[in-house]
Parts: C-alpha cells; sequence; structure tokens
C-alpha cells in the first residue's frame, strides 16, 4: 500500500489491519509516535489524518491511502515549531512519555480555532492523559503557542 507521510510517498508491505502506530514505528522508523495503551484512550499515539488528529494504535493502515498522514516528525528537529516553543517556555515536560500525543493534539486545535478558550483546549485535549499531571502547564503552553503562532502570521 502507499501512504502519505509527511509529505512522502511511502511504499508500504504490511498486513492490511496492522494499526498505523506499528506501520509508522516498525516498518517505516518514525518513533517520535509512541504506544500507550493499545485501545485510543491514552492520546500517546496521536498523529493528524488529513489534518484531524487521530489515535494511530487502532486505525488499520490500509484505510489510510489517498490520505494525509502527519507525525510529529513533521515539526522539525529544531524547537521552532510555536507549540514545540510554547512547550519549551512553560516547561511542560516532565517524563515525556506522552508529549508527541499533547504536541500534535495541540498541534490539530490551533489549526481550527487559533485563539482557544480554556474549555475549547480541555475538550482538545481529553484523552490525551499525562501521567505527571502536568495539564494546568499544556493549557497554559497552548494559549502561548496561539500567541507565537498569531505573532508569526502577522510577520508573514
Amino acid at each position: 500500500m502507499k501512504l502519505d507521510i509527511n509529505g512522502r510517498e511511502h511504499e508500504v508491505d504490511a498486513p492490511d489491519d496492522m494499526p498505523l502506530l506499528w506501520v509508522l514505528r516498525d516498518v517505516i522508523g518514525l518513533t517520535g509516535t509512541k504506544f500507550g495503551c493499545g485501545i485510543a484512550m491514552c492520546g500517546a499515539c496521536t498523529v493528524h489524518v488529513d489534518g484531524t488528529a487521530v489515535r494511530s494504535c487502532v486505525m488499520p493502515a490500509s484505510a489510510l491511502a489517498g490520505k494525509k498522514i502527519t507525525t510529529i516528525e513533521s515539526l522539525g528537529t529544531d524547537g521552532s515549531h510555536p507549540v514545540q516553543r510554547a512547550w519549551i517556555e512553560h516547561d511542560v515536560v516532565q517524563c515525556g512519555y506522552c508529549q508527541s500525543g499533547q504536541i500534535m493534539s495541540a498541534v490539530a486545535l490551533l489549526k481550527i480555532t487559533p485563539k482557544p478558550s480554556d474549555a475549547e483546549i480541555d475538550a482538545a485535549m481529553t484523552g490525551n492523559i499525562c501521567r505527571c499531571g502536568t495539564y494546568q502547564r499544556i493549557r497554559s503552553a497552548v494559549h502561548r503557542a496561539a500567541e507565537l503562532s498569531e505573532e508569526n502570521h502577522h510577520d508573514a
């Protein structure tokens, strides 16, 4: 099957029922997306499919032909994405395991709601479990990422 991942087409030899998470990690080698629970309840495996945040641990890769899949790796490694910058400024990360899913959920939210309220952030981030309990810092960082995104937009 052919999958569009982070703007690149990948020819993937995998069983039709293989979850996208394992295609990303084990077949393609993109390990930023994490396995958490395997039942779409924790959010560690969050990626975007056509711009919508989805749980990759339960999504069969074969259902995604012709769709655009975006992983945490698409944000870059230099820390310049507004969400990455905000996460650093607000010192969100403790153990870090859930953070790729948290960040991908935040990026999806900010694409559809550039200036989210606390309630909108809480609703969008529901289902992303942080065992360290950094929820207040996550909320603050999402607000800061919105500000940084707006600043970047005005500079363009």
